[in-house]
């Protein structure tokens, strides 16, 4: 039974995967109202957890999770020790990028190894400064907005652009306001829970945001190993209609979105990284080969690509001792992930408990 079309999954891990978005999306909450997400904000806040659904109504779909998360390298643990002889130990821990205050309330030993770490590295510094990161972003408005004239409302069927101005219409956004925009712009703001989006109009800092702000107010330096410029690229490569059917799924999964995110907030929580891409692929079993193709192009794009650069550029900091890295956790299991990368690079990464 498929419970969430594959494209939508997708577009909820890539979420939780790349930073950008959530700044862009508290420049659209600017735009529109978000009374309707503050007045039913604990209702829309509480999900289901998918995993829990599988057990109890699909041992075997639950059983394909588990097993397949077993087999995932470097798959339980989201704070790791990196070691190298004659440096001093350097951390890596997995984030999800989120105000959530179950994900900001981090253990005692990942609060300990920031506060002693000479250096904080985060997917990109330009975080810091969203005002300085919108003007950047800016500069390639390509990355963000359709420049030719094209319009999403274009490029959508009769019965697909009805479908998305009903349910932008029902989050108190109208279509034409968003019409240039490109179609991850208007995913990422219907995608985010309410509280999610209404924790971040009112100026919540989400995960590796704090980590960066605390770190500067301690006299840290701060580390970026991408740009955002560089994150948007890497969405901006896959295929329009990719988009265009996530922006379509997930509008119409409307409140099950909170369901995913749910379980992937669970996860996290547990140290269970490994088991989620396997729940995301599980949930949506009648996928055709063309699904499963995109699926592929997508998580070696937005993942796997981005998981070698980071570990080439973490090399050179890491090397100096002291280090405090902070990614989203979906870049540290699996083969290609960061843990296995920074091992081949001679460091011994080990999972702390």
């Amino acid at each position: 039974m498929r419970l969430f079309p594959r494209t939508a999954v997708d577009f909820a891990f890539w979420l939780l995967a790349i930073l950008p978005l959530l700044l862009l999306a508290s420049f659209v909450a600017v735009l529109v109202s978000v009374q309707s997400a503050r007045a039913e904000e604990t209702a829309a806040c509480k999900g289901n957890n998918i995993i829990e659904t599988l057990r109890a109504n699909d041992p075997a779909a639950y059983q394909r999770v588990v097993d397949e998360a077993a087999r995932t390298p470097n798959g339980k643990g989201n704070f790791w020790k990196i070691e190298k002889q004659g440096v001093s130990p350097s951390f890596l821990m997995g984030t999800m990028h989120v105000t959530d205050p179950r994900v900001l309330a981090m253990s005692p030993a990942a609060k300990q190894a920031h506060a002693g770490a000479d250096t904080i590295v985060i997917e990109s510094d330009e975080i810091l400064d969203e005002k300085k990161a919108a003007a950047a972003l800016l500069m390639k408005p390509e990355l963000t907005m359709f420049t030719d004239g094209t319009t999403i409302s274009k490029l959508l069927s009769a019965k697909d652009a009805e479908t998305l101005a009903s349910g932008l219409k029902a989050r108190g956004i109208a279509l034409p306001l968003v019409d240039r925009m490109k179609p991850w712009m208007i995913a990422s703001f219907v995608a985010l829970p309410a509280c999610e989006v209404q924790r971040k109009a009112d100026g919540a800092a989400f995960l590796d945001k704090k980590l960066a702000e605390d770190a500067l107010a301690m006299g840290k330096q701060v580390k970026g190993l991408e740009t955002l410029a560089e994150q948007l690229s890497a969405m901006a490569e896959l295929p329009v209609e990719f988009h265009l059917q996530a922006l379509i799924e997930t509008i119409k999964i409307g409140d099950r979105m909170n369901d995913v995110i749910e379980t992937m907030t669970d996860l996290y929580l547990s140290g269970d990284t490994g088991m989620t891409l396997p729940m995301l692929k599980t949930v949506s079993p009648e996928d055709s080969g063309d699904d499963a193709g995109s699926y592929a192009a997508f998580e070696q794009r937005i993942i796997i690509d981005r998981n070698h650069v980071m570990a080439e550029r973490a090399g050179p900091l890491l090397a100096k001792g002291n280090v405090f890295i902070a990614v989203g956790a979906l870049h540290l299991p699996g083969a290609d992930g960061l843990v296995e990368l920074l091992r081949k690079q001679g460091f011994t990464v080990t999972a702390v408990n």
